[in-house]
């Protein structure tokens, strides 16, 4: 879908001065995007995916706008670290890390803060080895339901691979073996609806494709309401629930119409990758992109830059690849495409850019961006007047 909003041209005349490689946040568009999830979510709050942003700066101010409420990080040692700031973390994995485990459970301030996405009874197990229940103090858990839709044949299961317990009793018996067991307090249930919120349903040039999920989107919603409402209530039988969370930036209407839920995660939707481009109930302003050297010109229609080869998590398609934006008419050659240490771009736009010259991209998703850079330059009214370290600038690597 056509970009309504292109700020490429502006962003390149305030970093003008600015050595390639380096990524931009626009202030403006970041605060506009997230004025438009809390208005999607309808007072319901929202709970910031960090995992879709890893810039720690970003994350500490957006909890201090309207409607936002609380982290949910993606490892217990990203949680650790942010809760010296952000005083409600829930961690949206399971984990396996025994060294951070051991720091929860001696850490009196974190574990106050931090919440734990279990599933099962082993993951309990796991915790109990690391830290006994007399020798720790109480660990904040959280029970994840499988979202996924059971579609008709041939479509089958829809949906991300998580959680084994699918079913409202599956979830009560789970919510039973908690409260059973010492050293525990149930506090939260989570489902992410990821065929609803991660999946795109106005991709130009796939119509039939768009039909087919939108019908998908509409039978899921219905399922999951019905479903999700069913476990909750299950559950709060068991424990008394602090929160129930749910969606992402693709489901944030949907999501807040269900009763049962009273948070929801967004993360996506404020640095908007391209990715969220094709999506019909909703537009985002591109808050970041990227700037990358011409460093060869083999020919004259064919310019090739340092680097590119910053592809998006998934599965592997062109929708994966960042997008080629500034200057206008250039694209990657299907041969070669985004390439580790070089990508070749052909089209009319090369004939007139020479060696130091500046193309600009954008990422498919969001947050994984933060891992090639050490620094956002914020960029405000056409000058740059900030830079945020990402993760990476910190020296931090959570995965």
């Amino acid at each position: 879908m056509t970009v309504t909003h292109t700020p490429w041209r502006e962003w390149a005349q305030a970093t003008a001065d600015e050595p390639p490689p380096y990524a931009v946040l626009d202030r403006q568009a970041l605060l506009a995007n997230a004025a438009d999830l809390t208005r999607r979510a309808g007072g319901v709050p929202l709970r910031i995916a960090s995992k879709s942003l890893r810039v720690r700066p970003v994350i500490e101010e957006l909890l201090t706008l309207p409607g936002f409420a609380g982290v949910l990080a993606f490892t217990l040692p990203e949680a650790l670290w942010l809760a010296r700031s952000c005083p409600d973390v829930v961690v949206g994995y399971p984990t396996a890390d025994r060294r951070a485990i051991a720091e929860l459970a001696r850490d009196e301030h974190s574990a106050r803060v931090i919440t734990l996405m279990i599933d099962s009874v082993a993951q309990l197990d796991l915790i109990d080895a690391v830290a006994s229940p007399a020798q720790r103090l109480p660990i904040r858990v959280c029970l994840e339901l499988d979202a996924a839709w059971q579609g008709p044949l041939p479509l089958g299961r829809l949906g991300v691979l998580r959680s084994p317990a699918r079913t409202p009793e599956q979830l009560r018996a789970l919510a039973v073996a908690v409260q059973r067991r010492k050293g525990f307090e149930l506090v939260g249930v989570m489902a992410y609806e990821a065929q609803i919120a991660g999946v795109a349903d106005h991709v130009p040039h796939r119509a039939a494709m768009n039909a087919i999920v939108s019908w998908v989107k509409q039978r899921s919603r219905a399922e999951i309401a019905e479903r999700r409402a069913c476990a909750v209530a299950a559950v709060r039988e068991i424990a008394d629930l602090e929160f129930v969370n749910g969606g992402g930036t693709g489901s944030i209407e949907s999501t807040a119409a269900d009763a049962s839920v009273t948070e929801i995660a967004a993360g996506s939707g404020l640095f908007a990758g391209h990715y969220f481009d094709d999506y019909t109930a909703f537009r985002l302003r591109p808050a970041t992109g990227f700037a990358l050297s011409v460093v060869r010109k083999p020919r004259p229609d064919c310019v090739t830059v340092l680097g590119g080869g910053w592809v998006a998590s998934g599965p592997p398609g062109p929708d994966r690849l960042p997008q080629v934006v500034h200057p206008a008419g250039l694209r990657m050659l299907p041969r070669e495409s985004a390439g580790e240490v070089q990508t070749p771009l052909r089209g009319s736009a090369a004939r007139s850019l020479s060696v130091g010259d500046v193309v600009w991209l954008r990422h498919a998703k969001s947050g994984e961006l933060s891992e090639h850079v050490n620094e956002f330059l914020v960029v405000d009214a056409g000058r740059v007047v900030d830079r945020h370290p990402t993760y990476r600038g910190e020296g931090k690597a959570f995965l």
